[in-house]
């Protein structure tokens, strides 16, 4: 009998992995604003769906690292549906905290920014298939806030 599921899960697995999947990428990732405790950087996730039907995205899920060190963690539940046969922009708010971007002094050079590794995952909810991760990462470069930019913009 387990022989008989385990050929069973092989064979939709191999038929699975021909049906066509969702998409993303990082399109970029900025200073948004400054609050009391954490700088916050938005990334830009950009989705296509291939389905003709809209597909809801169960979470997302980041992890934000810079000098080989997590520096921050977070997941957004439910944040809402990729539209039908089109692309999707995703916003995925970052918050950094002050204490750990203070750590991180040594990394920040003359230009006032970090390079920084963004993971984010995904998890979108497929018809038939169930919940599927796409998962994504980024490298770049984030410049810190300056004196002008964190009271010129919103806080």
């Amino acid at each position: 009998m387990a022989q008989l599921l385990d050929k069973a899960k092989n064979f939709a697995a191999e038929k699975m992995s021909d049906v066509a999947k969702p998409e993303a990428h990082v399109t970029d990732v900025d200073f948004k604003r400054v609050s009391k405790d954490h700088i916050e950087y938005l990334a830009k996730v950009s989705v296509q769906n291939p389905y003709s039907a809209s597909i809801p995205i169960c979470e997302i899920k980041y992890s934000f690292k810079s000098a080989s060190r997590e520096i921050a963690t977070g997941r957004i539940p439910d944040p809402g549906s990729l539209k039908g046969k089109d692309t999707t922009m995703v916003d995925v708010p970052v918050k950094v905290p002050y204490n750990v971007l203070m750590s991180l002094a040594k990394d920040v050079g003359a230009d006032w920014d970090i390079d920084y590794q963004l993971d984010i995952g995904l998890v979108i909810d497929l018809p038939v298939i169930g919940n599927f991760t796409i998962p994504l990462s980024h490298n770049g470069e984030v410049k810190l806030p300056s004196l002008t930019s964190m009271f010129s913009k919103e806080n």
